[in-house]
């Protein structure tokens, strides 16, 4: 017995021992501890004023199928006229389906492929909060700066199109997403054929109208006009993800900037549940929505399975160097601690979302008296599909939660597989590190999945090197005010922006 107790020891030792010099020997990306602040903004208050301007037209897309009111759009686009004369007069600039806006910037070389930036017009509505301060014309770009908020606001500041300029912010639906993005490609290309700069690549400018709807009016088209003129892009630029500020990212003490080399697919199916209707006096052993109940409990207890791709071991490669020593025993020793590792990253909402398609019980319809027994049930269910998962196997895995019920199964809205997954040993890609470590020197650079829809995805068409990233610093805070309330941007981030842009274009072919 003792022999077997230390044989088993020794075995246990050993273990330990492989498990340990494969942490050590494990090659995470490097990282340094940086002094240096980086590129410091250059007060710039005209640049700002058009961005408060630009906020304050209510560019706002709703409904399906992109029917909305076009008057502010229409506005809209000559603001941008008003506000960047050269860049209207120096480049070829041309409309499609009458509000998207498309500019191209000529190279010296047209032999080489040119690169593409995107952005959109649209914003989401304001919502219903309360407004706290409803004053017009606040424009004061000197105010001392206040610290990032460090909750969720439950109110707007000022108006939602007011586009207020204090405290060291722009404020109004659409600082984020995704006017400031919008603006600041505007100042840098405008910055770049004022001082003459002549690029040996094309670059293209395109902005949507109704991103924010499905893009099937904007960039959809602008994307099978690039295809039909024959162009590929080397590089495509949007929106997706950001740099969140050191501390946001469970223990990793640096800032992450996370570039979005593919995005998740969509599919919403409306599950229609049917049984025996009547009167509440007399129930069957089962109802429709019993029955609903039964198939939602399976859909939420029995998800899609859970996995860790190419694309998510390259981000955890790249940010465990940063993370604590334990979770970088589980990361470098996958080939007997993978199980643990996947069920660590499943029990949290962010986490989960990186590993597996996600499930998500949105809506429900049955009854409309509390005493009456609804012979039909309905209820939606939104997946978002993990590149690797297609949108058959979702069909295949709602057959299987369905099993045994009579129901009918349509999908909703826009379906779409995931997306391709871009290289991150690109030109573009490299261009991005150099750009965020320029303003942002500590920040760690990593490929990551962006969870929700861009317009992205329609240019695949045109570019297989897709990057979604937008270079501003933020909390998770800040980031949860795009969409919801009192959403701004600070001037800080948007005049680092606008050089971050400027620095891709003018070095991209250095």
């Amino acid at each position: 017995m003792k022999k077997f107790l230390l044989a088993v020891l020794g075995i246990l030792v050993i273990l330990i021992a492989i498990l340990l010099i494969k942490m050590y020997t494990y090659p995470f990306k490097k990282t340094t501890a940086e002094t240096s602040e980086g590129w410091k903004p250059v007060k710039n208050d005209s640049a700002v004023l058009r961005l408060s301007g630009g906020i304050k037209i209510p560019t706002v897309s709703t409904g399906s199928l992109g029917e909305f009111n076009y008057t502010p759009f229409d506005q809209f686009k000559e603001y941008l006229k008003a506000s960047y004369p050269s860049v209207y007069q120096h480049t070829e600039n041309i409309e499609i389906n009458s509000r998207a806006l498309v500019f191209r910037l000529k190279g010296s070389n047209p032999a080489l492929e040119p690169i593409l930036f995107l952005s959109h017009i649209d914003v989401v509505p304001p919502g219903d909060a309360d407004v706290k301060n409803k004053e017009q014309n606040i424009f004061r770009p000197d105010d001392k700066p206040l610290p990032p908020v460090s909750k969720v606001a439950e109110d707007w500041d000022f108006e939602p199109f007011s586009g207020a300029v204090v405290n060291g912010r722009i404020y109004g639906r659409g600082a984020i997403d995704m006017k400031g993005m919008l603006f600041s490609l505007m100042e840098s290309m405008d910055a770049m054929v004022k001082s003459k700069k002549v690029p040996q690549r094309d670059i293209y400018l395109a902005f949507g109208f109704d991103e924010e709807v499905g893009g099937q009016k904007g960039a959809m088209q602008i994307a099978d006009y690039f295809k039909k003129k024959g162009l590929q892009f080397d590089a495509v630029y949007d929106e997706g993800g950001l740099i969140m500020r050191k501390g946001n990212v469970a223990g990793v003490d640096s800032d992450i900037a996370v570039v979005g080399c593919a995005e998740k697919g969509f599919l919403s199916a409306k599950i229609k549940v049917k049984g025996l209707g009547g009167h509440s006096s007399m129930p069957p052993m089962e109802s429709a929505i019993g029955k609903a109940a039964v198939i939602m409990q399976r859909l939420e207890d029995d998800q899609m399975k859970p996995e860790i791709t190419p694309l998510i071991k390259g981000f955890f490669d790249n940010i465990g160097g940063a993370m604590p020593w334990t979770t970088r025993l589980a990361l470098s020793n996958q080939w007997l601690l993978k199980p643990l590792l996947i069920s660590q990253l499943t029990k949290n909402n962010t986490t989960n979302a990186l590993v597996r398609t996600t499930t998500a019980l949105t809506m429900m319809k049955g009854s409309d008296g509390t005493n009456v027994l609804s012979p039909e049930v309905e209820f939606v269910v939104n997946f978002r599909l993990l590149p690797g998962n297609t949108v058959k196997d979702v069909h295949d895995h709602i057959a299987k939660a369905t099993e045994g019920f009579d129901v009918e199964i349509e999908e909703i809205d826009n379906t779409r597989e995931a997306s391709a997954v871009s290289p991150s040993d690109t030109k573009g890609f490299k261009l991005i590190e150099a750009g965020v470590k320029e303003i942002y020197p500590g920040a760690i650079v990593t490929p990551y999945l962006t969870m929700a829809g861009t317009d992205a995805y329609k240019y695949q068409i045109v570019s297989k090197n897709i990057y979604r990233f937008m270079p501003i610093r933020i909390n998770s805070s800040e980031q949860q005010s795009i969409h919801s309330t009192n959403e701004y941007i600070s001037i800080e981030n948007y005049l680092k922006m606008i050089h971050y842009f400027e620095y891709i274009m003018t070095n991209y072919d250095k």
